[in-house]
């Protein structure tokens, strides 16, 4: 039965990827004047600005893995096997480059023109605004192979070009012709760096050789010689001191004095692989770089000696990491351990909050020795292969235990320092051959119970290190393997599985056993719900079985993997079990019914798995994947309908969170970027909307006496120029010109009408109106437009001794009952209807029409509070329990 994905999970993004083999790409804002640094991540790319190395933006995704970056003031250029795209706001394809017949490999911008080289020797000079071809040209591979592209400064129209055969061509690429041929020094060019000086270019080379060469003089200037390998990157200093750097193969950055010609400085093990990508910064003294170590870094210049110190990273797992878990009750942290024997902690919630607990050493005693001799290798201790956390006690002492690869020993490590605990944990008396295999942490944190593959279990005080004891005869538990050992809530279970084929249940203080179950087959692991006492053990048949344990009995059993189960976790309310294995495989079993309710395939297979204690999010780690990705839960936004799917299932794949190819790379059309949302003037009837305006234009009505007595000038008030002649004005509230009279008879006449004498303004005029068609939008947005001083003459003017009438009066309290029956502009309502009542509160109490209309507004206004302190109340005791719950 074919499947359609999966109805429970949706990807959501992956965490702990920063940086592939690509060299990076520097951008310069100018209006934000900031760095930002443009690294690959596979198919897309990440935006990060240099100042914090904070994620600025994520792109979407290619076909195929980015193969090179450039960018230039506008827009971000990514080859993607045979085709270029460009990149506008970090983000979305506006135009795409297609023509070469190979996967492109280099890129460099050049004003109006983009150049890029495929692997078959086409190099094409792209238009970088229509996509047309400019100009095309080929080499033959055999002699004239391209290994790197370089715009000389203050050369225009010229492009430099590296061969492997380690000769250099110049061209200019409007006219199509070969200026000049650089020989070269015998070796391939690996890359091409413009220097400071003009006409001064540095050469790297596949020997390790460095050379200046002074291009307009063909004459070579300088050379250094790296004994680490071929040159992988050059930069150049440019904010005053002539220091050059290069980047190795082996992750070695080298600091070479221009001036004396000589190694000042180096920096070991700055990458954990080969430097791919290395940039000054314009006027700085600071360095970035990247490399396939999944590691962006900053480094400055601030040291005596010309010596480099780290200043920010953003450094994941250099290896796929093996084991994930989440770390602490909010579901904030995950814990992961790699391939490259580093514990790391990702943050679900921002990048800044991500911990590197480093790397594990062998002793102190053999740190002190590193000066004798001992090699960097030697002090590392091998890959995390299991470990267990625990958060009651790590303010104490050290919350996380950890077994390693080929070791017996097990270390600590604590998560608030982020540094390798303090102790090491190993069985008394000599072991031979054995390693230590499962682990886990009491709940109160005070004990550390740890299997090993001779069979023991011991357990130890993680405040001192020391031994307390073992489980079982002889000081052996099983008479196999130990491969997982658990404890209770309570501190009352012990439980340990072997590859005898046993469960076994021990007295936690006195160490005696209490009983054991026979399985069906070897168990490979196994995880504990400790609340609800559930045990979920993943056995070498493929199967599946959950132990009550305080039953002591099997209460379910699944089968439908098809290979090795890698890894389990339990849902916060243990009704869900979700396992993943060989057979890419993620599933989720409904404990309470004993089916499957939820099956899908990912790409590569999942190694690791970990859902959060709130049950918002599924993490998995993924065989030669660097990230951590995340499954949103979609139980928890909606109702999801869950049945039971049938033995004959076929899962559908799901695209992993981060890599997802669903968004278009074809241009933005104009309409598309128009199609913004835009919100209703009014959600509900229930609801009320506020203005949105300064609160200076009506928080200070009921106080202008006030303001106005503050701000009076000491100074008498100089009458401002009178306009000119020419242009007259009529007297009133609004600067207006004045018209010529229509006819010659009212311009003769000496007699003036009455309706000439009365000023009205605007908005009286407006509310008149409105009192007839009962719509009061037009003097709404005259007075929404005066400011507080314009709006007190307004509703001043609206009696009969400021020209108004007793009409106007009940107008505007019908205006403002109006407002608050639509329920917009809520603050503005209740702040004029302040003022008018400031202003006319004696003459409203004359007038009984008038009287009328207040008191139906007082019904009004008393209504809407109600319902506003009602809804205020039901939040405010929600948020109060919300508060309670997490505390």
């Amino acid at each position: 039965m074919p499947g359609g994905g999966s109805c429970l999970f949706s990807g959501f993004r992956v965490v702990g990827l920063y940086s592939d083999h690509v060299p990076h790409a520097i951008r310069y804002h100018l209006k934000h004047r900031e760095f930002y640094v443009v690294t690959s991540v596979g198919r897309s790319f990440h935006t990060f600005n240099v100042s914090r190395l904070g994620i600025v933006s994520v792109s979407n995704s290619l076909k195929d893995d980015i193969s090179c970056l450039a960018a230039d003031r506008m827009l971000v250029f990514a080859a993607s096997g045979r085709t270029v795209y460009a990149f506008a706001r970090n983000k979305e394809v506006v135009i795409q480059y297609v023509g070469h017949k190979q996967n492109v490999c280099l890129l460099l911008p050049m004003g109006d023109q983009l150049i890029s080289s495929d692997n078959s020797g086409d190099v094409i000079v792209w238009d970088v605004q229509g996509g047309d071809i400019y100009l095309q040209l080929h080499f033959d591979p055999n002699t004239f192979d391209i290994s790197a592209m370089m715009h000389p400064s203050t050369y225009l129209n010229k492009v430099l070009l590296g061969s492997s055969q380690g000769a250099l061509q110049l061209w200019n690429i409007k006219t199509s012709k070969l200026l000049y041929v650089f020989p070269g020094w015998s070796a391939g060019v690996t890359v091409l760096q413009q220097s400071p000086a003009v006409d001064v270019v540095g050469v790297g080379m596949a020997t390790g050789r460095i050379v200046i060469h002074n291009i307009r003089l063909d004459e070579t200037l300088m050379s250094f010689t790296q004994d680490w390998g071929p040159i992988s990157s050059l930069a150049f200093r440019t904010d005053g001191p002539p220091i050059m750097a290069s980047g190795s193969p082996q992750g070695h950055i080298a600091f070479w004095d221009l001036e004396r010609q000589q190694l000042i400085n180096q920096q070991r093990h700055a990458h954990k692989t080969a430097v791919a990508g290395a940039t000054f910064l314009h006027g700085e003294p600071l360095l970035v770089t990247n490399g396939a170590d999944n590691a962006i870094k900053v480094w400055i210049f601030d040291q005596e000696g010309g010596g480099a110190r780290l200043l920010r990273c953003r450094q994941g797992h250099s290896a796929p990491p093996t084991t994930i878990r989440h770390h602490g009750n909010d579901g904030k942290n995950i814990l992961s351990a790699g391939q490259d024997g580093t514990l790391q902690s990702f943050s679900t919630v921002h990048e800044r909050f991500n911990k590197n607990l480093g790397h594990g050493s062998v002793s102190k005693k053999k740190e002190k020795k590193k000066k004798k001799g001992l090699s960097y290798d030697e002090l590392r201790l091998p890959a995390i292969t299991a470990f267990s956390s625990a958060v009651a006690r790590q303010s104490d002492w050290d919350g996380i235990v950890a077994c390693h690869r080929n070791r017996l020993t097990v270390t600590t490590w604590n998560y608030l320092r982020c540094t390798m605990g303090a102790h090491q944990l190993k069985p008394p008396g000599p072991r031979g051959e054995a390693i230590a295999t499962a682990v886990d942490i009491t709940s109160c944190g005070n004990f550390a119970v740890i299997g090993s593959s001779c069979g023991r279990v011991d357990v130890y005080n993680l405040q001192s290190g020391l031994h307390r004891g073992f489980y079982g005869d002889n000081e052996k538990a099983h008479r196999g393997v130990v491969r997982g050992v658990a404890t209770d809530t309570l501190n009352q279970l012990t439980l340990t599985c072997g590859s005898d084929w046993l469960l076994k249940f021990w007295r936690f203080k006195k160490k005696t056993l209490q009983g054991e179950l026979k399985l069906n087959a070897a168990p490979a692991s196994m995880r504990l719900h400790r609340d609800s006492g559930m045990l979920a053990m993943a056995l070498d048949d493929f199967t599946l079985i959950v132990v009550d344990i305080e039953m002591r009995k099997v209460v379910r059993k699944f089968g439908g993997h098809h290979g090795n189960i890698t890894d389990m976790t339990f849902s916060p309310d243990s009704r869900w079990l979700v396992t993943v294995g060989m057979d890419c495989t993620i599933r989720t079993w409904d404990l309470p019914s004993g089916s499957l309710v939820d099956c899908f395939l990912v790409a590569m297979a999942p190694v690791g798995v970990s859902m959060s204690p709130t049950g918002d999010f599924l993490a998995t780690a993924h065989v030669d994947s660097l990230g951590v990705y995340l499954w949103a839960n979609r139980s928890l936004c909606g109702p999801v309908g869950l049945h039971p799917l049938p033995s004959d299932y076929q899962p559908a794949e799901e695209m992993l969170p981060g890599v997802s190819t669903e968004e278009t790379l074809q241009d933005i059309s104009l309409e598309d970027a128009d199609d913004v949302y835009q919100s209703a003037a009014q959600l509900g009837a229930e609801l009320v909307t506020l203005s949105l305006l300064p609160e200076s234009r009506w928080k200070s009505l009921l106080h202008l006496d006030t303001i106005k007595k503050r701000n009076k000038p000491t100074a008498p008030p100089v009458a401002p120029p009178t306009a000119p002649f020419f242009l007259p004005t009529v007297p009133g509230l609004t600067p207006r010109f004045e018209l010529p009279l229509g006819t010659t008879h009212d311009a003769q006449s000496k007699v003036l009408p009455w309706g000439s004498l009365a000023q009205r303004s605007e908005f009286i005029s407006s509310l008149e109106s409105a009192l007839h068609s009962g719509s009061f939008d037009v003097p709404l947005r005259l007075l929404r437009e005066c400011g507080p001083s314009a709006l007190s003459v307004e509703l001043a003017s609206l009696t009969s001794e400021g020209g108004g009438a007793s009409s106007l009066l009940v107008g505007f309290i019908r205006m403002i009952d109006s407002m608050l029956a639509t329920g917009r502009d809520f603050d503005l309502s209740h702040a004029y209807l302040a003022l008018f009542l400031k202003l006319h509160l004696r003459t409203l109490s004359q007038d009984a029409v008038a009287m009328a209309a207040l008191l139906q507004l007082s019904s009004r206004l008393e209504a809407g509070w109600a319902e506003l302190r009602s809804s205020f109340n039901q939040s405010l005791c929600l948020l109060s329990f919300t508060k309670s719950a997490m505390l």
